[in-house]
């Protein structure tokens, strides 16, 4: 059977950051699915056929990588995608206390289901979606902390 993981965020928009996760969870896992959560609540950067067009660029040389889309509860979606495991980034102590608290509730409405953190790479450490779109609305340079494919 296939270890399938699942990498749930905004990606708005997704980051050098967030690629250096997935490259380094296709290490350990056969398949992964990054799932752009939609929140009708929140008001993005970029719509979500954007964020998905740019992560379909980003991995198209990845076969073990697929991009989707949901609504509702990451770990219904996990359940419904068939994947045991849920794919986190730390960044920092704040990010593991956050993140502590949603993988053990993630494990019990999702009957199991784990939560894998991988530390981000120092390079990578101080950077995030957020500080990201601030860079992009101030009219700043983002090209160190985005990929190539990603234009904005």
């Amino acid at each position: 059977m296939a270890r399938k993981i699942v990498f749930p965020g905004s990606f708005d928009p997704i980051t050098v950051g967030h690629v250096d996760l997935v490259n380094r969870a296709l290490e350990i896992f056969d398949e992964l699915v990054i799932a752009v959560g939609e929140n009708s609540q929140k008001k993005g950067l970029y719509d979500l056929e954007t964020r998905m067009d740019w992560l379909r660029d980003v991995f198209s040389d990845e076969p073990r990588v697929s991009v989707d889309s949901f609504e509702g509860l990451t770990a219904h979606y996990c359940e419904k995608v068939g994947a045991k495991f849920l794919l986190r980034g730390l960044r920092n102590a704040s990010d593991f206390d956050y993140e502590k608290t949603i993988s053990q509730l993630n494990h019990i409405v999702g009957h199991g289901l784990e939560t894998v953190f991988l530390i981000s790479a120092p390079e990578y450490s101080h950077i995030s979606s957020t500080i990201v779109r601030e860079i992009i609305k101030g009219g700043g340079d983002s090209s160190k902390f985005i990929p190539p494919q990603v234009k904005v």
